[in-house]
């Protein structure tokens, strides 16, 4: 039996064979299921241009969803077949003989592995949106809990004007916002048909592309057939970059939590059982979780250059060289995912100190507050700086802590109902349901 899709019959040595394959058999598991829509999608559309007849198509139809519906986690690839889709047909041909055969007619390999990369890239993006959509909510639910408690804001990390907790919860929730922003974009580039496009140039055969589109709920085509191929790495890229906006934000974020524990700050603690002990000191309660959140995230922002370095100097056209982006972007994936998981499980149970300018070395915090006082007062600007300055430098500022910022997005205005109306804007674009009812339909048999 021929377990290649393109052996014709002679053999390669086997150190090519293990060098080539690399670790893809083992991240193919996870394109199991696009594979087979893929197929799906592929046989009743050649069903309609008549390389399969209708018998042929229920036949094969038939044995690709019930295979759709009982792949698991402990599905594997046979020893010595190369790949998924390799998989996927060689079991067609098993159980179906000549007709599984049939099944490759008018795609490439190339467009192949681009459709299940579209339609698992996909289906990635939508749970690490469904994620970052969980942790924004939150961040919303601790601003509005915490706006009335107050905290140091600091430029140059040092002591600058009076913030609050209001603000520092919602300011995360928005960064957010241009996150998703990101996510949607790679979301509309992943979210576009390549099949049909074959080795990238198109077939003789006359594929209905656009049935294909259709059929796996793909928002478009990628029309020309050379830039199908050309988008592999474009995609992953675009993707990283997602990705890796998303990391920036967790990591700044957990870089605040760091600091603010720490005894010197005292703004936030958590409870004993979500930090770690010291093996010498006894009074240590380190924030490892959130370190190591830190770490991932800043990880994740090395995405789009270790991509960018495999990609850079490529032609157009397919070269094996993209084999290598699966083992750095699937993990990628996970990684993005167990980090926000981790933080919104450390963000249910902070615990926020509402005396902490009580402390007398956040005095001068108020200095831009009296300053503004005078000014409303009549005296112009310049004036009333100078003589804020002077009465510190006598070390005769006397603040009065009264805050009253009603501006948008300011301590009493938060502003979070505009920030999560814009987050619906941005969710309500990706149209995650025109997927699923296309897919609802494909699986029908």
């Amino acid at each position: 039996m021929g377990k290649k899709l393109w052996d014709k019959g002679k053999q390669t040595y086997e150190w090519v064979d293990e060098f080539t394959a690399g670790n893809d058999r083992y991240f193919d598991r996870q394109l199991a299921h696009a594979d087979i829509l893929g197929n799906i999608a592929h046989a009743r559309m050649l069903a309609t241009i008549g390389l399969l007849t209708q018998e042929e198509l229920k036949a094969i139809s038939e044995k690709l969803i019930d295979l759709y519906h009982h792949i698991d986690e402990n599905f594997r690839i046979e020893e010595g077949i190369e790949d998924i889709h390799s998989q996927i047909e060689w079991m067609l041909t098993r159980e179906l003989g000549d007709t599984g055969k049939k099944i490759h007619s008018g795609r490439s390999r190339n467009d192949q592995v681009l459709v299940d990369l579209k339609i698992f890239f996909r289906e990635q993006i939508r749970q690490v949106v469904d994620q970052t959509k969980q942790l924004f909510d939150l961040l919303i639910d601790l601003s509005e809990k915490h706006k009335s408690v107050l905290m140091p804001g600091y430029t140059h990390m040092q002591i600058a004007m009076p913030s609050s907790f209001g603000l520092w919860f919602g300011a995360y929730a928005e960064s957010l916002t241009d996150d998703m922003i990101l996510l949607q974009s790679a979301y509309r580039i992943a979210n576009q048909n390549p099949l049909g496009s074959a080795a990238g140039y198109g077939s003789s055969f006359p594929l209905n592309r656009t049935l294909t589109t259709q059929l796996l709920g793909f928002d478009d085509l990628n029309y020309n057939v050379v830039y199908a191929q050309m988008g592999r790495g474009k995609t992953e890229k675009t993707i990283a970059f997602a990705l890796s906006s998303l990391g920036s934000t967790m990591a700044k974020m957990a870089m605040d939590i760091c600091l603010y524990m720490n005894q010197n700050f005292g703004f936030i603690s958590f409870p004993e059982e979500l930090t770690t002990g010291s093996s010498i000191m006894p009074h240590k309660k380190n924030p490892d979780v959130i370190e190591l959140i830190r770490a991932r995230a800043n990880r994740l922002q090395a995405l789009p250059n270790e991509i960018s370095m495999i990609t850079v100097n490529l032609p157009s056209g397919y070269h094996r060289d993209m084999q290598i982006l699966k083992e750095i972007l699937f993990p990628a994936f996970d990684e993005t995912r167990s980090c926000l998981n981790a933080l919104m499980r450390m963000l249910e149970h902070i615990q926020v100190n509402p005396h902490i300018l009580d402390d007398p070395k956040y005095t001068y915090l108020f200095s831009v507050e009296e300053v503004n006082r005078l000014v409303l007062e009549g005296i112009p600007f310049r004036d009333a700086y100078r003589m804020v300055a002077e009465s510190i430098e006598k070390n005769e500022f006397k603040p009065t802590p009264n805050i009253h910022h009603t501006h948008e997005g300011s301590i009493g205005n938060l502003c979070n109902d505009q920030i999560k109306a814009k987050m619906e804007r941005i969710l309500l674009s990706f149209n995650f349901q025109q997927v699923d009812r296309a897919l609802q339909q494909l699986l029908l048999a």
